[in-house]
């Protein structure tokens, strides 16, 4: 049988899988000799077995009987016993720490009988009424269910009857009536008197802490921090010490380092005669930990010495909770203590040069998740603000300007000076001037994976969707909000991506030094601490890491600055979007030809413009791998919306003059095009196959581009990517084409560009029959934002705004599919087709160029599974050159070295 319970004394921080993060702590610290409680842990493992059976386990009493007896022992005195009552506080601990989201009771013990003993034994009544008191209180709240504010309400009640708003103002006999009082709202609200039985108090209390593991907060802060939902919750069974004793007592927070800055000093609150959720709910201003000195030295000095014995022990910043009894100093708690970003890479460089870790534990420490909010622009958060809407955090940082609702009035303000804010129902292909232009984008609609999101993300730009408060109407030029809220085009809003928050007017906005220095692609200057931090971290990591890290890049800018970010290469060129603006005229000819003359008209007038866009791209990642995909979307998202076509010729059509002739073409065209599932459609490699000419016009602007470029003396490395791929036949026969083209370039320029040649891997068919493709493909780029598309059957425009909410309240996802890799569906398909891949070919290189391919999580999976490359948007290069090197200390730590 297992064991259930485990004393102070037999635990040590090693054990957080079975004694959660407090009881393990308070393991080690009794182990250090240092002042803890006496007390014992219920393990997870009791937790999960009640949660899963609605009982505790067999043989859990028994053992919760013996530690309780020798903890009566030790203490001398027995659980709620009249004269001199043992008392005891019963709390919550996870592995991972979840602050305020669980469950604790204090006092437990006290009764009408013992709290007299307790007033007679400490020789102060009061302090031992108001412990009775907070017990039914909180007994109340958490074991029974009743809503807290209804004790609040009695206890204000009765200050207001003094006249006072202070606890401390309150006498022996007032909180003598307030139990009474308190009794009497258990009464009513539960059905049932308050439990005399000091025994029934614990027991109750326990599982009552069982229960807080899935109660709504708990529940939803385990899904915020990505938190396993079947891990249980430990219980920690210790000797109440009270700082609620008078003037010589209190109870306070300390920690080790500054969780703000990082910078080394005496941080932390302290509260003079009280317990410790006084300070955590605010009902006192406390004081700073350093005016401890002046109230009580000894044990202000004792403090500070374990403060350095705690860091030194752990290595780490220590979050510290702590109570003053009459002078003496206990310690209930102690966790490696949550900080900001910043702090986090402060201090793991701070720890390195005092020799307390090395490089690659500063490493460990730090998260991409962390970089990244380091590079976010950020709103003064000391700026007062109207927020008039919350959205979705869709893309982060923040953003101010003047609304908009085209693309075109963008371009316009832009040119003009202006810094705008894009604001649409929902934003489509034709929207993405306007993006670029725009300093952030807002929608009223779409979530997470819409296209707002997913190319605000891969552009850097901040992005809120999904603010369902606000009305954007696009025509009239306005939008709509609560109380009355009108907002017309040149008004100034403030967006913030990190919180999904939406702004009335101009909120300060603070530039990321993080992103300068990436920018600059230059070692930091003096004086910048967390850049320098920054840099030091990034440096070492960047030599243990096995993974390439390339940027998603259409551009010579984009391409440009991903570099300067630190991309080994382009993992994905998009030429569609080389086909909007000024140049939809030239797809919409290619739609329109009549005949093969037509075609080849409309192909040769995109050939030089396709030319030039790549000859920057090779140009800017010169001596690099450069991936680009030919066509991928279906054509009619280069041509205007039906229905807009429709009424405009329908318009035209009533007046003398009559529809114009190509208006006519078009709407013939768009209506034959019209697919009811577009996605699964005439595109990718469909479309080279179905259009003449299509692709080998794409190829041979590549290798005219890499011929020119070489020819200048660079060193241009093209790859061509054939997309949606779902049998080797359509490789075979989009590679011959393209080898054709290849071959005509070389003899007509006299240059030998060789070019890989290579296919996406998005479909399931694809990666069921990767053997058969590798054949054909010298290359595969997992296409992971299609492939988890057609895996789960979802349409990513449109699942998250209708039921993904639902989901992840269900729990059939943690979190969203399209954020981080699901690895047991689509990332299994993932390994299939590695494994195949390479069985056919060994040196097929691998890659994955989708939204993935920047999320800390997803990194680790790819490197996991062989990869040899992610490539991201380029402000998440950093991120994932970091949660590269993360991950291969993981493997090596798994593997003993």
């Amino acid at each position: 049988m297992p064991k259930f319970v485990y004393g102070f004394t037999e635990g040590n921080k090693g054990l957080k899988d079975l004694l959660g993060g407090k009881g393990a702590n308070l393991a080690e610290m009794t182990n250090l000799g240092l002042p803890v409680p006496p007390g014992f842990t219920i393990t997870t493992e009791a937790c999960r077995h009640y949660l899963e059976h609605g009982s505790v386990p067999e043989g859990l009493e028994p053992e919760m009987d013996r530690h309780l007896k020798a903890l009566e022992a030790q203490m001398g005195k027995r659980l709620g016993q009249p004269d001199d009552p043992l008392l005891i506080s019963v709390r919550s601990g996870a592995k991972f720490s979840m602050p305020g989201m669980m469950e604790t009771v204090l006092n437990v013990g006290l009764t009408d009988e013992s709290v007299l003993g307790l007033a007679k034994q400490s020789g102060n009544e009061r302090f031992a009424w108001d412990s009775y008191r907070r017990l039914i209180q909180m007994f109340g709240k958490t074991v029974l269910d009743i809503d807290g504010q209804l004790f609040e309400e009695a206890i204000d009640r009765l200050k207001q009857a003094k006249g006072t708003d202070d606890d401390l103002d309150l006498t022996a006999a007032d909180f003598q009536s307030l139990v009474e009082s308190y009794k009497g709202i258990i009464r009513e609200h539960a059905g049932r008197e308050f439990p005399t039985d000091p025994r029934e108090q614990m027991d109750l209390a326990i599982k009552a802490v069982f229960d807080s593991w899935n109660a709504p907060r708990a529940i939803l802060y385990r899904r915020q921090e990505r938190i396993p939902t079947d891990l249980g919750t430990a219980v920690n069974i210790c000797s109440m010490v009270f700082g609620n004793m008078g003037m010589d007592s209190g109870t306070g927070v300390a920690f080790t380092r500054d969780p703000a800055s990082g910078n080394q000093g005496i941080y932390g609150d302290y509260l003079q005669n009280a317990q410790g959720e006084d300070v955590v709910a605010g009902i006192r201003n406390t004081v700073p930990l350093a005016d401890l000195e002046g109230i009580d030295k000894p044990a202000y000095d004792e403090l500070l010495a374990i403060m350095q014995k705690l860091e030194s022990h752990y290595h780490d910043l220590c979050d510290i909770e702590f109570t003053v009894e009459r002078g003496k100093l206990w310690m209930l708690q102690t966790r490696v203590g949550k900080r900001t970003a910043g702090a986090a890479f402060r201090i793991a460089v701070q720890l390195v040069d005092q020799g307390l870790i090395d490089l690659d534990e500063a490493v460990r420490r730090v998260t991409g998740d962390q970089l990244a909010q380091l590079m976010f622009p950020r709103f003064d958060e000391s700026a007062s603000a109207r927020q008039i809407a919350k959205g979705m955090n869709a893309s982060p940082g923040a953003a101010v300007g003047k609304v908009v609702f085209t693309s075109e009035a963008a371009v316009r303000a832009v040119e003009r000076g202006d810094q705008v804010i894009l604001v649409r129902r929902e934003t489509n292909p034709d929207d993405l001037t306007g993006m670029i232009a725009a300093q952030g984008v807002l929608t009223s609609r779409g979530g997470k994976t819409s296209h707002a999101a997913v190319v605000a993300r891969g552009m850097g730009k901040t992005c809120v969707c999904g603010a369902e408060e606000l009305d954007v109407d696009v025509k009239a030029g306005r939008v709509t909000g609560p109380e009355g809220l009108v907002i017309e085009e040149g008004d100034v809003i403030s967006i913030d991506g990190t919180s999904g928050a939406v702004y009335l007017g101009e909120v300060p906005v603070m530039n990321s030094p993080v992103v300068d220095y990436f920018e600059a692609g230059l070692e930091p200057a003096e004086g910048d601490e967390l850049v320098r931090a920054v840099h030091r971290v990034m440096t070492h990591a960047d030599g243990l890491r096995r993974l390439l890290v390339r940027a998603n890049a259409d551009n010579p800018e984009d391409s440009a600055r991903a570099r300067r970010f630190g991309a080994q290469g382009i993992g994905l060129c998009r030429t569609e979007h080389m086909f909007l603006g000024d140049r939809r005229q030239l797809v919409e000819n290619l739609v329109l030809a009549e005949g093969p003359q037509d075609r080849q008209a409309a192909l040769d007038a995109l050939a030089p413009l396709q030319r030039q866009d790549f000859l920057g791209i090779l140009e800017a990642m010169d001596g690099l791998p450069v991936t680009i995909r030919l066509i991928d979307p279906p054509l009619h998202e280069f041509l205007p919306d039906l229905t807009e076509l429709s009424v405009k010729v329908a318009l035209a059509q009533a007046t003398p003059n009559g529809a114009d002739l190509r208006d006519t073409k078009l709407l013939e065209a768009v209506r034959r095009l019209h697919e009811q599932n577009p996605m699964l459609g005439l595109r990718g490699v469909r479309l080279g196959l179905v259009i003449p000419g299509l692709f080998a016009m794409q190829v041979r602007a590549i290798a005219e581009a890499a011929a020119e470029r070489k020819g200048a003396g660079g060193d241009p490395r093209p790859e061509v990517m054939i997309p949606l791929v779902g049998a080797v036949q359509e490789l075979e026969a989009a590679r011959e084409e393209a080898e054709r083209v290849l071959a005509e370039v070389e003899e007509s320029t006299g240059v030998d560009v060789p070019a890989l040649i290579g296919t996406m891997i998005e479909l399931p068919r694809a990666a069921l029959t990767a053997g058969q493709i590798a054949e054909a493909a010298e290359f595969f780029s997992f296409g992971t934002n299609d492939l988890t598309q057609t895996t789960w059957g979802f349409s990513r425009d449109d699942v998250e705004a209708s039921f993904f909410s639902r989901y992840l309240e269900l729990g059939v996802f943690g979190v969203s599919p399209f954020e981080t890799l699901d690895r047991e569906g689509v990332g299994r398909l993932v390994r299939i087709a590695v494994e195949e891949g390479r069985g056919t070919r060994p040196d097929l290189k691998l890659g994955i160029c989708g939204e993935h391919g920047g999320d800390p999580d997803s990194v680790h999976f790819f490197h996991e599974v062989g990869l040899d490359y992610v490539s991201c948007s380029p402000f998440r290069i950093p991120v994932a050159r970091l949660e590269a090197a993360r991950a291969a200390l993981e493997t090596a730590g798994a593997d003993g070295r």
